[in-house]
């Protein structure tokens, strides 16, 4: 089911296929993906966010059961088992996105670049030259604490105030700003960049003088 899901998935949302390497040495290029971990931290928020979306709806539904007279009871259950039925589609659809965005997240560093690839409903793939990379952050809540995974934040200059407008998705995004999600290296990944940062500056290729 939910192959079949995924191939209509690219299809109708047009899922671009795998990123290509950014700027760099090919040789260089290393793959990075999300930590299977961050997909049962999405589930887990998918779960919290069901739940809570589904308990008014549902609250309701059972008063007016409850106080429905007997003669009307048949048409209170019949709406009940449609509200149900619509409610279960919506969640299973939203998982299914939450898999798919799992699956659709790219990460990919060379020597002199990184790109970053989210999102499927609006997919955002952002390229950064270790030129332009001014800080680097790791950042974890208490749940990804809990699981072992984290999020590396790369900010490049003009972070305080690049966001954008994406045209397609109709929201503010930050173009100075990404993050690699959910990864169980977050340091040994922050290492790694900032160690060739270091070399790209150390060459002379990042010098502004």
């Amino acid at each position: 089911m939910y192959k079949t899901f995924r191939l209509l998935g690219e299809k109708w949302l047009r899922i671009p296929p795998q990123p290509e390497p950014p700027p760099g040495d090919e040789a260089s290029a290393r793959i990075f993906r999300a930590s299977p971990k961050y997909l049962s931290y999405l589930r887990l928020l998918w779960a919290l966010r069901t739940f809570a979306g589904a308990a008014i709806p549902l609250f309701v539904l059972g008063t007016v059961i409850y106080h429905k007279e007997s003669g009307g009871t048949l048409v209170a259950t019949t709406a009940g088992i449609l509200m149900l039925a619509l409610l279960l589609l919506s969640a299973l659809f939203r998982l299914a996105l939450v898999q798919l965005d799992f699956e659709k997240r790219w990460y990919l560093v060379t020597d002199r670049s990184l790109r970053i690839r989210e999102g499927v409903l609006s997919v955002r793939e952002i390229t950064f030259t270790f030129a332009n990379i001014q800080n680097l952050s790791v950042t974890q809540g208490p749940i990804q604490r809990l699981l072992g995974i984290a999020d590396l934040k790369v900010e490049t200059a003009g972070g305080g105030s690049g966001a954008g407008k994406n045209p397609q998705a109709g929201i503010q995004q930050n173009l100075h700003t990404a993050y690699f999600r959910g990864i169980d290296n977050a340091e040994e990944l922050k290492q790694l960049i900032a160690a060739r940062m270091r070399t790209h500056r150390d060459s002379g290729l990042g010098d502004t003088d």
